[in-house]
């Protein structure tokens, strides 16, 4: 008789053997049973990658609608050739139309296909319908003309699985949103493809999908429907559905979702065969496993996380399915690659080995995890990040982490997928041929019309001439005070007139407010002295109200006599009115006009974070608040060097331009100053006059004037001691000699004695292990070369570790989703700690300067980049050297 773990060990092995016997007889690529692609409103089969397009007026299929008052139509402005299968014809209508397709029971794909333009007498800024499939809502009050905006693309399409039950039609309803006055609904194109059984439905563990941070397993049965929000070939190019498993999924690269890769390698392996089960053989195609993105060196990896970031709704569950392959040639056996896999800031692996998984090279394994991000301050989007860490030298051959594929699906609450439209300004209406006639005709009326006052103009214009000479030489002098201001503006091309009905702005007005003066002056009682909130640079802050008194704000106001002004006036309303984040101070608008310079914002009710630290009567923050105030302002931060279109580098980071609102959340403020980092990926800084305040300004910054976003870091830096210490940024009673804080900090932790300045009303309330962490972050972001400074997303783990560590240890609830055990586990383990360094370290954030090395290994070529001197030990030039694969790095690494 077979010992106990003999037997299990042979029944596992007869189990996975058998697992591939049985993949070995599925078909490939997969035969859906349906395989629908319905093109609306077309009267012509058309024959793309080789998939017959069918005519709506062509095909079987029951349509069901209002007394027949649905059309088909061809869109007023033709999409690319490329595009016009099936986007270039629709069927639209003002009331509710159905169709029905007989399929067959099972899971399916429904894919709805959508090119928001005008047609006929339907104009796209009214197109706001429903779409429901039997007792699922698939989209609410959808405006496609907004998501097309908003994903800067003409015609888009939405993916979802559902379930379709035995004898059971498969009904899609479209509905115009009955509350708005000409709203209609429309579509182009269906496609419906069934799927394999336990593609995503009944699902590998039958007990359900774990979710993370919690013990709750959940199943993903009929009862459920899935909205695809990503599906990425992490590493790869993008996978067309013409080359997927059968079911025609779009694959798209991760370059763009990328936050974090400092640096990151994408290895491949083409020539490997790889072996599938019966789980795995649709999971995705072969390329998705033949290549995947991993830390790149092993010298800083342990330094940080290799990191992407997915935007999604607010108030739902999310599916992530992660899949792995091991196919480099040196990992061959459990622990050789180990690493921490970190979902929504949660552990969700604190033990991956993907050898462990799949038992083998070359064998592709997926992974399941559920997250809910629940409905935070009435935020309709929210991000999923998705982190790996490695494992330490001690635990792991080969401190690195690797991903090959990854899908994110949204899964159904209460039947219910739907979710608000983007927060974007409606579409312009289309240019028709009624409305150029109509102006034609008035532009006539008018120029008839502007002959006759041309007459009496004239001669009103000779009796105020003498006026006007009379005044010339006062207006003279008052204009030119504006004037130069107003040059300075550059594209907003403000006249120099004080009348507000001339005064002009390039700026788009849907991007912010433009305030009048005279509602500027009742909002604040016409600049009352009592609603002076702040004073600065820029001149005062006031306390308004707009909305007939119903909305606080806080209203800016230029002095007209300041000489940075204009600049920051006109870099702010750029700045701000394109950026929206919950831990950046919003613009709701602003006005100019009477040579007035103002900007409103949100109010926030408690003020700056350096009201409540020293020179005040307010109560002193607790350590928690701090340390959240911290975070929040560095994730903000974050935002600004790696989450906008291009890096912001803010040059005024301070603890009067960090605003605290009701709930003290904080919020970066102040961005007149901030720079567009380089755009030009060979250069690493900007050359500029160096601008900031006093005791914040980046040494290194100031002696080079190049500045770059770890400029801010150091600024942030001051912060941190700030909010340590109680003590401004520079002290000048001590002496003659003005002192720094951020020095006089550094020399404490260097000779361990914090205790002789940190803020009094903390001794005894920051735990050790947390004041460590704490300091490590801010002596790391003080360091002299800009290079060795973290960047903002390291900042902002840091801090958030050492607030677990806070709270683990008061045992305050813990924050970010983790339960105690986890806190605990991350405690032995930091996600930013390498072990291999001492604990005393002071370079735990450090990173040092680029390179590219180039070899030809066994006729094949590597390519790897790195932020470290040298690739460092063997092992890792084994890993490197030995594999028949080739390494591409990244060179965009946001």
């Amino acid at each position: 008789m077979l010992p106990p773990i003999t037997a299990l060990c042979f029944f596992s092995l007869l189990y996975h053997f058998t697992l591939l016997a049985a993949s070995a007889d599925l078909p490939f690529p997969y035969v859906p049973l349906d395989n629908i692609t319905l093109d609306c409103g077309s009267d012509t089969d058309h024959i793309i990658a080789g998939r017959t397009w069918t005519a709506e007026t062509r095909s079987k299929l029951l349509l069901v609608e209002h007394k027949n008052t649905s059309v088909t139509a061809t869109a007023a402005e033709r999409p690319t050739s490329a595009d016009w299968v099936p986007y270039g014809t629709a069927r639209l209508s003002r009331f509710p139309f159905t169709y029905s397709f007989p399929v067959t029971a099972g899971p399916k794909f429904v894919r709805l296909y959508f090119y928001p333009a005008s047609y006929l007498n339907f104009s796209s800024s009214n197109s706001f319908f429903t779409v429901k499939a039997d007792k699922f809502t698939l989209l609410s009050n959808f405006s496609a003309g907004l998501h097309a905006q908003a994903e800067e693309s003409k015609v888009f399409y939405r993916e979802f699985c559902l379930y379709v039950e035995d004898h059971q039609r498969l009904n899609i309803t479209f509905i115009p949103t009955p509350h708005m006055p000409g709203s209609f609904a429309f579509i182009n194109g269906i496609e419906i493809v069934s799927m394999p059984h336990n593609l995503y439905y009944n699902v590998t563990n039958a007990e359900g999908i774990r979710y993370v941070g919690d013990s709750k397993l959940l199943p993903i049965d009929s009862s459920f429907a899935l909205e695809l929000m990503y599906r990425l070939n992490v590493g790869g190019k993008n996978i067309s559905p013409q080359d997927d498993t059968g079911l025609y999924r779009n694959w798209l690269a991760d370059n763009d979702y990328l936050t974090d890769a400092r640096p990151s390698s994408t290895p491949s392996n083409y020539t490997i065969q790889l072996t599938y089960d019966s789980f795995t053989r649709y999971s995705a195609p072969d390329q998705v496993y033949q290549t995947a993105r991993t830390m790149g060196d092993t010298n800083i990896n342990m330094k940080y996380n290799l990191t992407w970031e997915f935007q999604v709704d607010s108030g739902f569950s999310y599916f992530l399915r992660l899949h792995f392959c091991e196919f480099q040639p040196l990992i061959l056996e459990e622990n050789d690659r180990v690493f921490e896999i970190f979902i929504a800031d949660q552990v969700a692996e604190p033990h991956a080995d993907v050898i462990y998984w799949s038992h083998g090279n070359g064998i592709p394994v997926k992974q399941d995890y559920l997250v809910l991000i629940g409905a935070k301050g009435g935020e309709k989007v929210q991000n999923i990040s998705v982190k790996l860490h490695p494992k330490d030298w001690r635990k792991t051959n080969y401190p690195d982490a690797i991903l090959n594929g990854l899908e994110i699906f949204k899964l159904s609450s209460s039947d219910n997928l739907g979710a608000p439209n983007p927060d974007l300004p409606p579409m312009s209406p289309p240019i028709d041929a009624q409305s150029t006639s109509n102006r034609t005709k008035s532009k006539s009326n008018r120029t008839r019309l502007a002959a006759i006052i041309a007459g009496s103009a004239s001669g009103i214009a000779v009796l105020c001439l003498l006026a006007l000479v009379v005044f010339r030489r006062r207006l003279r002098v008052k204009d030119s005070r504006y004037s130069y201001k107003a040059s300075k503006l550059g594209p907003f091309s403000f006249t120099s007139t004080k009348s507000s009905k001339t005064q002009k702005s390039s700026l788009p007005a849907d991007l912010c407010h433009h305030f009048s003066l005279a509602e500027i002056k009742s909002a604040t009682n016409n600049f009352d002295k009592v609603f002076i909130i702040g004073i600065g640079g820029f001149g005062n802050v006031y306390k308004g109200f707009i909305d007939g008194g119903a909305t606080p704000v806080a209203i800016k106001r230029l002095n007209p006599e300041s000489q940075q002004g204009a600049n920051e006036f006109k870099t702010e309303i750029e700045m701000l009115s394109q950026l929206r984040h919950l831990h950046l101070v919003s613009l709701i608008g602003y006005c100019y006009e009477d040579g007035e310079m103002i900007l409103v914002y949100d109010y926030m009710a408690h003020g700056t974070l350096r009201d409540h630290l020293y020179k005040t009567n307010n109560p002193p923050l607790l350590w928690k608040q701090r340390l959240e105030i911290c975070i929040g302002a560095a994730r903000g931060l974050q935002y600004l060097h790696s989450g906008a279109n291009h890096t912001i580098i803010h040059r005024d980071v301070k603890t009067t331009n960090i605003l605290l609102d009701e709930k003290w959340v904080a919020k970066v403020s102040d961005f007149g100053l901030s720079k567009i980092g380089p755009t030009n990926m060979t250069k690493t800084h900007i050359s500029t006059v160096v601008k900031g305040s006093f005791g914040y300004v980046d040494p290194e910054y100031y002696r080079l004037q190049q500045l770059t976003e770890k400029s801010d870091v150091y600024s942030f830096g001051v912060v941190l001691c700030e909010v340590l210490c109680a003590k401004p940024p520079v002290n000048k009673t001590i002496s003659q000699k003005p002192v720094s804080l951020a020095e006089s900090f550094r020399q404490c932790h260097r000779k361990g004695m914090l205790n002789e300045i940190i803020d009094p009303h903390l001794d005894g309330k920051i735990t050790p292990n947390c004041l460590k962490k704490f300091s490590e972050v801010t002596v790391s972001c003080l360091l002299d070369k800009g290079v060795e400074r973290p960047s903002m997303g390291d900042v902002v783990w840091g801090l958030e570790f050492a607030l677990r560590l806070q709270q683990s240890t008061t045992g305050d609830s813990v924050e970010f989703g983790k339960s105690e055990t986890q806190v605990e586990s991350i405690n032995e383990e930091s996600p930013l700690k390498d072990p291999s360094v001492g604990d005393d370290s002071d370079d735990l954030f450090s990173t040092t300067n680029g390179f590219v090395i180039n070899s030809r290994v066994g006729g094949m070529t590597t390519t790897s980049s790195s932020d470290g001197q040298s690739f460092g030990s063997n092992k890792s030039d084994a890993l490197m050297s030995a594999a028949v694969f080739s390494e591409i790095m990244n060179a965009k690494g946001r």
